[in-house]
């Protein structure tokens, strides 16, 4: 079974296509235009930890710091179901702190995109 990958990337767009015995099976065209930062993954960096909001202002890189807030917080699900107060998250995070986040909403406005500390990867081939 001879099963190959093509891949074309241009300024405009990313042409990625599965061929399987020499006849396409899948083709995905990916536009510049369209594309928005939703599910992408950074490392990024606590700027400021805001208690009354329960949340927090994440650098990832962008032109303004991402929102994350206690409940897109891996570490506070972990009494979710249960009759218990949710963890404050000045005490799950402090300033300086690196952590991992993935962009569950794009920026929009003068709002900077929201984060969630639980990675999600789909796809069928992983």
């Amino acid at each position: 079974m001879n099963e190959d990958i093509l891949i074309n990337i241009t300024p405009q767009e990313t042409r990625v296509a599965l061929i399987l015995q020499g006849a396409v099976q899948e083709l995905h065209i990916e536009r510049t235009l369209t594309r928005g930062l939703a599910g992408n993954v950074y490392l990024g960096k606590v700027v400021r930890v805001l208690p009354g909001m329960q949340s927090a202002f994440i650098d990832i890189g962008l032109e303004r710091a991402a929102f994350l807030h206690v409940a897109d917080i891996w570490e506070a699900r972990t009494h979710e179901g249960q009759n218990v107060a949710p963890t404050p998250i000045e005490k799950i995070l402090f300033d300086g702190q690196v952590l991992t986040v993935q962009v569950i909403k794009d920026p929009i406005g003068t709002k900077g995109a929201r984060l969630s500390t639980q990675i999600s990867i789909a796809g069928r081939m992983l």
